[in-house]
């Protein structure tokens, strides 16, 4: 199996779309701060032949296989070695000051799942790592065996919306006292074991499912990196530029609307006979809402079903 067969990319028609009127001067640069394996890029790249690549990614693994990918289109194409609240430093790198287009793709990568010994999938036994730079920082298997019951608890209720989130922690400190938590097979075992079999039966997912994505947030500081790098995305852009975001929680989803929502609304104080030029909104929104994934999408890429797509076009620049 290739890479190329390994990754769909999710809703990549729409993104083109929606990036098109921005990218279709000679020129254009855009960023992909979710590089991944490069696939969305590629079709902007092959759509937009005057256009330049900025690409993000904390993945070396991803970085090489995109790099890969992309080298037929030579100097188009800078990549960059960072999590995507880095993009001002990014930009400079790149002789860059502001951008036409910006496009994130959210949460684990196709890559990130496929491979096994990454720990991201409670479906595969691993080790327990799930870190999306496996060159630095704390794995998943750290946080279980240092976190006290309340930290545990804390990051099950906040990041996984989990309701039984007491209750794994006290399983999580009941079995690393017993024996070491360094797989991601024994962690769900624990945890299975945890679920009441009345609520087994109710739930619609594993009971993993929302523990295992609680980690990967805060192993990989997902949230907070992600409050960081709207504001700074939002701001390179160049007027006429547009963002796309692809949300695949609903904590990101809400992050994203929020942000979205204050740049796209006006700063003018109430009871204003008129709104001043300096008080006009910065930026308009392209989609109503959050737009997801057409049926025929979503059967034949099952990734694609909880896609939220979220955008946004500068209309002018910051008083």
């Amino acid at each position: 199996m290739t890479n190329h067969e390994i990754h769909t990319p999710v809703l990549l028609d729409r993104c083109v779309e929606l990036l098109a009127p921005a990218l279709q001067r000679e020129g254009a640069v855009f960023v992909d701060a979710t590089e991944g394996m490069g696939g969305h890029s590629e079709a902007l790249l092959e759509r937009f032949p005057g256009a330049r690549l900025i690409g993000l990614d904390r993945d070396t693994d991803a970085l090489r296989i995109a790099g890969e990918r992309l080298a037929r289109f030579g100097e188009r194409v800078h990549l960059v070695h960072t999590v995507y609240d880095g993009i001002d430093a990014a930009l400079a790198s790149a002789g860059v000051d502001r951008v036409d287009g910006i496009l994130f793709d959210l949460g684990v990568s196709s890559l990130q799942l496929d491979e096994a010994d990454r720990g991201f999938a409670y479906s595969q036994d691993a080790p327990l790592d799930m870190r999306m730079d496996q060159t630095a920082g704390t794995t998943a298997a750290d946080i279980v065996a240092t976190y006290t019951e309340g930290n545990l608890r804390r990051i099950f209720e906040r990041y996984g919306e989990e309701k039984l989130a007491g209750r794994y922690a006290r399983a999580i400190i009941e079995a690393r006292g017993r024996a070491p938590l360094t797989r991601s097979g024994e962690l769900v075992e624990v945890l299975i074991a945890a679920t009441p079999a009345a609520v087994q039966r109710e739930r619609s997912g594993h009971p993993a499912k929302r523990v295992f994505q609680a980690l990967r947030i805060e192993v990989n500081a997902e949230l907070a990196v992600l409050e960081r790098a709207l504001p700074a995305a939002l701001d390179a852009l160049r007027v006429g530029g547009r963002i796309v975001v692809m949300s695949y929680q609903s904590l990101e989803d809400r992050q994203v609307k929020r942000v979205f929502a204050e740049a796209s609304a006006s700063t003018a104080p109430s009871g204003l006979p008129v709104e001043l030029p300096e008080h006009a909104p910065r930026f308009r929104l392209l989609v109503r809402g959050a737009e997801m994934a057409p049926d025929d999408e979503r059967e034949r890429n099952p990734r694609a079903k909880p896609v939220r797509l979220r955008a946004a076009e500068r209309v002018r620049e910051a008083s």
